[in-house]
């Protein structure tokens, strides 16, 4: 193949759809979504929630127009199998940090499973200094490097399930289902303080976010493996994303309005909230209703040629 050919080849190309991708060990978030990019010759892409380059599992990969979504997923529930190593601290949490003491671990069964239901419900957890959170427009993790520790508040998230799956002399793994904000790291941490021994984060894998698990994401080197309109059929239409949201049809007529910034009157026996509309049957976007009055908040591209009316109709 010449220079030539491969760099038409290599065209970007606008698609829109969801893939729910297989993050690699030791790849960034960002590395893996640019991969995934590459792979598809998509114009734009980004990705709904950061894991840690150490952390495998579930990564929606959007293109084209649904990145503007990818909030809904931001806000979204997520789920975890972690790996905890008890009875060693370590200066990060996890295992890319130095081993700072060593105790003995001479729990049961019983008491993990009691320290477990402690941890059930609404918690409250001290953000990590080796984390992307920001403090004056700089992640965290840059003052740590520096030997600089930033004062942190705590902040509340919640616990939905966290279930034992396996214990093994030193090392546990936990299935965890939490809101977002929710720090597993710190979790591990925190689990094996209670304990008595300490403890510290060895492996995670998210295996769900919302509606979407990881057993029906795809990895790499199947990726790698198929040609272009293989790939292109894995991916799941923009309102995929939107699902957790009830729908609401309009007609094309209601789409334009929305589409030049105007609320619409609606029927009183819609409750208020976010919406995913609809107009002659496709899929527009996002929409808030307020006491019977319905703005637009995120609409798809081209939806004011759906129809031509003036703004004083």
């Amino acid at each position: 193949m010449t220079r030539k050919t491969e760099q038409v080849r290599r065209i970007k190309r606008p698609i829109d759809g969801v893939l729910l991708f297989d993050k690699p060990l030791e790849l960034s978030s960002n590395t893996a979504m640019q991969k995934v990019r590459w792979l598809f010759t998509a114009e734009k892409a980004g990705h709904t929630g950061t894991l840690d380059p150490l952390a495998t599992g579930l990564l929606p990969i959007c293109f084209g127009e649904a990145t503007k979504f990818t909030h809904a997923l931001l806000d979204a529930d997520k789920r975890y199998r972690a790996t905890i190593r008890l009875g060693q601290r370590t200066t990060t949490g996890d295992a890319e940090g130095e081993i700072i003491e060593e105790l003995p671990v001479t729990v049961d069964e019983a008491q993990i499973r009691q320290v477990l239901l402690r941890f059930t419900g609404e918690v409250s957890q001290l953000p990590p200094m080796h984390s992307a959170l920001k403090h004056q427009g700089r992640p965290l993790y840059e003052y740590i490097r520096k030997g600089e520790v930033i004062e942190r508040e705590t902040r509340q998230v919640f616990i939905r399930e966290l279930n034992l799956e396996r214990w093994v002399a030193t090392e546990l793994d936990i299935d965890v289902l939490c809101s977002k904000g929710t720090y597993i790291r710190t979790l591990g941490e925190d689990i094996g303080a209670a304990l008595g021994c300490g403890g510290h984060l060895i492996a995670l894998r998210r295996t769900g976010i919302g509606e979407f698990g990881l057993d029906a994401a795809h990895t790499l080197p199947e990726l790698e493996g198929l040609d272009g309109a293989a790939r292109d059929a894995l991916l799941l239409p923009v309102d995929s994303l939107t699902q957790g949201f009830p729908a609401l049809m309009l007609d094309a007529v209601q789409a334009g309005r929305l589409a030049q910034g105007q609320r619409l009157a609606m029927r009183d026996d819609h409750p208020d909230g976010k919406r995913r509309l609809y107009a002659e049957g496709d899929f527009i976007g996002l929409g808030e209703l307020v006491t019977g009055r319905l703005s637009p908040s995120r609409l798809l591209s081209g939806i004011a040629r759906m129809a031509a009316v003036p703004k004083s109709a």
